[in-house]
């Protein structure tokens, strides 16, 4: 079982990027069917670009160290309504 002390290590690699905008991330949970949730911090709580942040720097670092991770939300991603 993947714990959430080794998915928070498995984001260090891409933290400093995070931090150097002002913003952090958090992990909340693991489900049973292997989807992480995250709080995003910081200036990543309400950042336009959060949901590419997600994708294309969170959700590679977690599942290039746990591949059998389905997919990372977060609870709390900014949605801009057009």
């Amino acid at each position: 079982m993947i714990s959430i002390e080794s998915v928070e290590k498995a984001i260090d690699n891409i933290r400093p990027y995070l931090m150097a905008d002002g913003g952090n991330i958090k992990v909340l949970e693991i489900t049973e069917d292997q989807v992480v949730k995250v709080e995003l911090l910081g200036s990543c709580g309400d950042c336009r670009m959060s949901s590419m942040t997600l994708k294309a720097g969170v959700e590679d670092a977690i599942r290039q160290a746990f591949p059998e991770i389905k997919r990372v939300e977060a609870v709390n991603i900014f949605s801009e309504t057009v």
